[in-house]
């Protein structure tokens, strides 16, 4: 066994049963991801807890791409950090090389290319209101480029389970939905191109979810209210 997989197979093994019985996770779809072979898992994101409940219940390990940043931090309270991650299927982003999109493209790719799953939150980052934001074209680079399958995913609940800044989740039942794969073909470079695929992503992920969309990056939208709050 891979050592980085023996923390993910502990936590997983010991957070599924508490899942199952604490959250009562009702799931719609999961038959649409594939046993095998690389694929890509595109879900909104409400809540921190949302790489917790929705890989517990993917039969296969789903991994995500984190800030190399949590792996090298020193000491003991370093070490717990990237345990942590580890164990939460995050995988180092090194950005020393490039742009930071650029290299969360390159550590994807690898990532597919091994025949893993690879989970992603198009929107960038949470969702500061429960709306869905427009997706980053990365997503469509690699779907393009490395050929696999996109699962859409719906969470449902997780922002009330955990809102932002709250650490002990409040018990309540999670939903979650996966749609069925979406294939993409074309050329990686026309930067027109992907964003007709990431939208046509984002508009699945909002059929699905039911939620309102915005066409701006979620990212912007917290820097608005950051600067509404300062006044």
């Amino acid at each position: 066994m891979n050592v980085n997989n023996l923390p993910y197979g502990v936590l997983r093994a010991f957070l599924t049963p508490f899942l199952m019985l604490a959250f009562r996770p009702k799931v719609k779809g999961l038959r649409n991801v594939p046993a095998s072979g690389p694929v890509i898992i595109a879900s909104n994101h409400l809540s921190f807890s949302d790489s917790i409940f929705m890989p517990l219940v993917v039969p296969r390990k789903v991994t995500f791409l984190a800030k190399s940043e949590y792996f090298t931090s020193p000491g003991p309270k370093g070490l717990l950090k990237k345990l942590t991650f580890i164990a939460l299927g995050q995988v180092p982003v090194d950005r020393s090389g490039g742009r930071r999109s650029e290299a969360a493209l390159i550590t994807g790719l690898q990532v597919l290319a091994e025949g893993e799953c690879l989970g992603i939150y198009p929107e960038g980052t949470r969702s500061p209101d429960g709306r869905l934001y427009k997706g980053r074209s990365g997503i469509a680079r690699l779907a393009i480029e490395s050929g696999a399958p996109i699962i859409p995913v719906a969470m449902f609940n997780t922002e009330k389970i955990q809102p932002t800044g709250k650490v002990i989740p409040k018990i309540m039942r999670v939903k979650m939905i996966f749609g069925e794969p979406m294939y993409f073909e074309g050329d990686s470079a026309d930067l027109l191109h992907l964003r007709d695929v990431t939208d046509q992503i984002m508009k699945k992920i909002q059929e699905m979810s039911g939620q309102e969309y915005v066409d701006i990056y979620a990212s912007r939208k917290k820097d608005e209210l950051k600067d509404e709050s300062e006044y």
